[in-house]
């Protein structure tokens, strides 16, 4: 009776020395991590993948070829082929021929690429919207919108020939009133791109 009481407060007391020794294991990794955060900064950087002075946030062109020029909108002006094949186009307001500055800086780019291709000419199309025709008979309204696009092509063409001394023989102007519309005279948008002179210098292959 006596052994048997023996054996099994010996198995009571080494049952509870095995549960005393036995204490949780933490995780090393998440211990004391619930809850933080890392305030890491970010920094901001400005590439222009191509080289062309447009940031590639802004660049609608972003594998523009080296050396040739674009717009503000990072696409070129036109496609440079063999030697040289560009366009230019400028508007105007309402009644108007005066070359406003922002065309005038495009059309120095122009005037650049003429003085590097010596042998290069350029075409140059002036034009008019239908509103600027005045309600008045016929022939006066011909003659009025071919005038102002006559106007707005020789604009262009003396600034060449005024701020770049390029040779006038090498400068053709054409007048096509309100013929050529590239866009609808419903909208004042349409309109407005009607107004314009279009430019196209190119070199004729050798």
């Amino acid at each position: 009776m006596l052994d048997k009481l023996g054996i099994t407060t010996a198995i009571i007391i080494s049952s509870s020395i095995i549960t005393a020794c036995q204490t949780p294991i933490r995780n090393p990794i998440s211990h004391n991590l619930t809850g933080q955060t890392s305030n890491i900064p970010v920094a901001t950087i400005n590439d222009d993948s191509d080289g062309d002075g447009i940031l590639d946030y802004a660049d609608m062109c972003p594998a523009t070829p080296l050396n040739v020029v674009v717009d503000k909108n990072g696409c070129p002006i036109a496609p440079i082929g063999i030697g040289l094949k560009m366009e230019y186009r400028a508007f105007f307001a309402k009644g108007s021929s005066e070359l406003s500055a922002e065309y005038q800086l495009e059309l120095d780019k122009v005037a650049a690429r003429l003085k590097e291709y010596k042998s290069a000419t350029m075409r140059i199309e002036g034009h008019a919207s239908a509103d600027e025709i005045e309600a008045i008979s016929a022939n006066d309204k011909d003659l009025r919108t071919y005038s102002l696009a006559r106007n707005r092509a020789l604009i262009v063409k003396n600034y060449l020939i005024m701020q770049h001394h390029i040779d006038p023989n090498r400068l053709s102007t054409f007048s096509y009133g309100a013929e050529r519309p590239i866009a609808s005279s419903d909208t004042e948008e349409g309109k407005s791109m009607n107004r314009r002179v279009y430019g196209l210098a190119q070199k004729p292959l050798d």
